[in-house]
């Protein structure tokens, strides 16, 4: 019986009966050593009643392990793993080490064990426990935080127990703190004195482990009430203590035993008798209930009993026990065992060992043919530690630092590259790391740090490796993009010019954002403009161009070039450029009006984006969703998504992100009409670098409110770049401004006649608005009507209800008697962001298995979110799909367009 528990012991029941009817969910429980984890694990496998159960354990011996614990938690499964699709199955065997195979990513072996675990649900539940998840290799760990984020209708619950550090952002989690004073009296037993129950309630303040193992631990004297003082330890340490206390009455062979057990981690019975562990030691362990033996696997009955029995011992006995434990893996057939026998020998060296060293080596070698990169760090970051050459220690610490940041442990990867930077002069390698410390700082989002931190080291490697050095200098011009930091941009385009042609396209790129961030539109645009060869260029490359593009007002070749790279990253695994390929994607989806799919697209960039931990990627996501439901009208979800965007973007110093947020917040203020308040929004936007495409918006802004005389230097601003673009488009915008700012009806007229050869519908309904407003101004009703419904027309198929609402006002206004609203022309809008991917793959005939595989789903969740989506469309089978999704394709303007690959 559990007590003061009742509200978790009740999340659990619900999570437990939703699992019964087909839905999902997860659940972290948080708290320190003893507080009651492990007692709600196992109340939850009690209530489990005809589910299936998985169960692991992290041990922190084995945290260098690559899917050590995932192999452990997921090996009554293996016989299912051949169902999956054949990349994952692939992935997921090869990582287990179950069958030689290429390196996969880390996310593809993520997305195999959400298929697995989907799989082994079947027609029944499935409740995975995983108790002290914070010892969980990272390998391990990240797969299985990979499948609980992405849970939804697999029937499967998850439900981690670990120390309050434990790293699960997105997951539910519930705090434990002590138990109350009833609750934790009822634990203590009942024929304690008084003056005792108190001391002990007091000391153990709540701690269930605490409150049950500290009486058994009482002295005759102390349970009599003369109990001594224990000074400031923790629970922790007085739980650990009370361990010692029981162990040291037992005899030398059960000592012996725990402690070869403590430090084996494997549980493997043969290898810790091999290694010295006596059986009747072992048996006498588990009498004292230390221990329990389950046919060949030994576990300790709590984490800090087998910490008791490794820190208790004297250090001497301590070391033996790891060479006793290399002795006894030499040889073995387990397939982790010349990675744990190294571990072993690391565990027992006093000082540098080469030869040990070299083994760790091999480990990481191992490591990364099973996609394990943390497992790598780790092990390369002993062998540093390890070695004598000063210039071989360096090695091995750029190694861990690649290793780390493949992990995604960014902070990790920099720490170990700036210990590595000093003794390494291989400009190769000075790259990579550079590479490293870079990255972190631009998804922490400090992109001007990371700036200077790749000039800092271009002198190192421009002499012997200008390729390369150009690649970090583009980089550097991307940063400061990022920072709208033009000093910086300055600085790299002109070291760029220094170095040797390289012939690589991505150098004029660089150059033109360079003079678009310091004004100078003309030459921006006239580089950014010229032919652009994508041949050659690698995924960082092409979305350099992509960004590059939007700049250019190149939407169309943006979404293209996008859209290559994110099909590229879904098939490689590389979901941190997957993320940055949805961002601009959705971006330029945007800016050509198909708001179902870039809020479909923007959505699951960001969703990747939290899941990598790299804020400055969430808050760019964040502020392009923003301006996103800025055109759509949604006022609450805009302001919500823009406001927190733009404040931790300033806080930061992202530019470019609280740009965009600000644009948002900008346009959706035109479009309820408050041209005071959107002016205020979009003149806090730097004039130069991105935020001259928002020019036009504050030229009507100024107009609107009044203040024409503030609509003069945005409206030459724009003109100038309108002007070098040359793409009807920002023609048509520009001629629109020109007529807002003159009252000129020519220039509506000819920036209507421009629209119809552009591929912006809202920004055409948006001048016929305009113009038909000035029409009705001068008295000519006819006329305005004709431009009020053309607008109107567009407004509704875009679904931009704020707009489309003051068509409507004019029209009225005119005498007409505009048509009720109507829902949106695209007749995917009532799904949800994800339902609308799902459909849309599925039209195009991909199977369950391949939409999941593309979207990083669960077969089973593809299949309900078709389900859910067939009575929104009004359709009962898939052969209708694909008619739906040719009528989503045209766009408002009434042309159709291609299908989005």
């Amino acid at each position: 019986m559990l007590h003061g528990r009742s509200e978790e012991q009740a999340e659990i029941d619900r999570l437990l009966d939703g699992t019964r009817e087909g839905r999902s969910g997860a659940l972290v429980l948080r708290g320190a050593a003893g507080i009651g984890k492990s007692a709600l694990l196992e109340y939850a496998a009690d209530r489990a009643a005809g589910m299936r159960v998985l169960r692991g354990v992290g041990i922190e011996s084995e945290a260098a392990l690559p899917y050590a614990a995932l192999h452990l938690l997921l090996r009554s499964g293996f016989d299912r793993i051949d169902a999956l699709p054949d990349a994952q199955a692939t992935a997921l065997s090869g990582a287990l080490g179950l069958r030689d195979a290429p390196p996969e990513s880390r996310f593809l072996v993520g997305l195999a064990t959400l298929s697995l675990l989907s799989e082994l649900a079947g027609d029944r539940a499935l409740l995975c426990l995983v108790d002290d998840a914070q010892w969980f290799d990272q390998a391990s760990l990240d797969a299985l935080l990979f499948a609980a984020r992405r849970l939804e209708a697999d029937g499967v619950v998850m439900i981690f127990g670990a120390r309050p550090e434990f790293p699960a952002t997105g997951l539910p989690e519930r705090r434990l703190s002590g138990l109350d004073g009833a609750a934790a009296a009822a634990l203590l037993p009942a024929d304690l004195p008084p003056q005792v129950r108190e001391r002990l309630l007091q000391e153990s303040a709540g701690n269930p482990l605490a409150l049950v193992e500290l009486p058994a631990a009482l002295t005759p004297e102390q349970r009599a009430g003369r109990l001594s003082p224990v000074g400031a330890m923790s629970v922790a340490d007085r739980v650990r203590e009370a361990f010692h206390a029981q162990m040291s009455g037992l005899p030398e062979p059960a000592r012996t035993a725990l402690l070869i057990a403590a430090a084996d981690g494997s549980g493997e019975l043969a290898t810790l008798v091999a290694a010295g562990a006596s059986l009747p030691g072992l048996e006498a362990a588990e009498g004292s209930r230390l221990i329990g033996i389950n046919g060949s696997t030994v576990g300790f009955r709590h984490p800090l009993i087998r910490a008791a029995a490794y820190q208790s011992a004297p250090l001497t006995e301590r070391l033996a026990a790891h060479r006793a434990l290399a002795d006894a893996l030499t040889g073995s057939a387990s397939p982790d065992a010349a990675d744990r026998r190294a571990w072993h020998l690391a565990a027992a060296a006093l000082g540098p060992d080469e030869d040990v060293a070299r083994q760790l080596e091999e480990a990481a070698s191992r490591a990364r043919t099973r996609g394990g990169h943390g497992a790598m760090a780790a092990a390369y970051q002993r062998a540093a530690e390890l070695s004598v050459d000063p210039v071989r220690r360096s090695a091995r610490l750029a190694a861990a630092a690649l290793a780390a940041s493949d992990a995604g442990l960014t902070g990790r990867a920099a720490a170990l590259a700036d210990s590595a930077t000093p003794d390494v002069d291989d400009p190769a390698m000075i790259v990579a790391l550079t590479q490293v410390r870079a990255h972190r700082e631009v998804e922490l989002g400090t992109p001007l740090a990371a700036g200077r931190i790749i000039l800092d080291a271009v002198p190192r490697v421009a002499v012997h490796a200008p390729d390369q050095a150009t690649w970090l200098l583009v980089e550097a011009v991307r940063c400061a993009w990022f920072a709208g930091d033009v000093p910086l941009a300055a600085q790299a385009a002109a070291m760029l010019r220094e170095l040797p042609a390289t012939g690589s396209p991505l150098v004029d790129q660089a150059e033109g954002l360079t003079r678009l961030l310091g004004g100078d539109f003309a030459a921006g645009l006239a580089l950014l403009g010229a032919g652009l060869d994508l041949s050659g260029l690698g995924v960082p490359g092409l979305t350099f161009a992509a960004g590059a593009c939007l700049a250019a007002g190149r939407a169309t070749l943006a979404d293209e070039i996008a859209g290559r790279v994110a099909a590229d990253c879904q098939q490689s695994g590389m979901i941190g450029w997957l993320a940055f390929a949805l961002q601009d994607q959705g971006f330029a989806q945007g800016l050509l009006g198909r708001y179902g799919d870039a809020m479909a697209t923007l959505d699951a960039g960001l969703r990747l984006a939290r899941d990598l931990g790299h804020e400055h990627r969430v808050l760019h996501l964040t502020c392009c969703l923003a301006w996103v439901l800025a055109d759509q009208g949604d006022v609450p979800g805009c302001r919500e998504k823009a406001e927190d965007g733009v404040r931790r973007a300033d806080d930061r110093g992202l530019v470019l992100a609280a740009t965009i947020g600000r644009w948002a917040l900008g346009r959706l203020e035109l479009g309820l009409g408050n041209a005071d308040a959107a002016l205020r929004h979009l003149a806090a936007i730097p004039p130069t670098g991105f935020g001259v495409l928002s020019a036009a918006d504050q030229v009507e802004a100024a107009v609107r409110s009044g203040r024409p005389d503030r609509a003069g230097e945005p409206l030459e601003r724009y003109l100038t770049w309108a002007r070098h673009v040359g793409q009807p488009a920002s023609d048509a915008v520009a001629l629109r401004c020109r007529a807002l700012v003159g009252q000129d009806e020519a220039s509506f007229a000819d920036a209507v006649r421009v629209h119809e050869r552009d591929e912006q519908p809202y920004e055409q309904a948006r001048t016929r608005l305009a113009y038909g407003e000035w029409l009705r101004r001068s008295r000519r009703r006819a006329d305005a009507r004709v431009q009020l419904r053309g607008a109107l027309e567009i407004f509704d198929r875009l679904g931009a209800e704020l707009w489309a609402r003051r068509a409507r006002a004019e029209l009225r206004a005119t005498g007409d008697v505009p048509a009720a609203p109507r829902r949106a022309g695209d007749p995917l809008s009532v799904l949800t962001p994800q339902e609308r991917e799902v459909v849309r793959l599925a039209a195009g005939g991909a199977s369950n298995r391949d939409i999941a595989a593309q979207l990083f789903l669960s077969p089973r969740t593809v299949g309900y979110h078709l389900y859910k989506a067939f009575p929104k469309l009004g359709i009962t089978s898939r052969s209708q799909l694909a008619a739906i999704a040719r009528s989503a394709v045209v766009d408002g303007a009434g042309r159709r367009r291609p299908a989005a690959e």
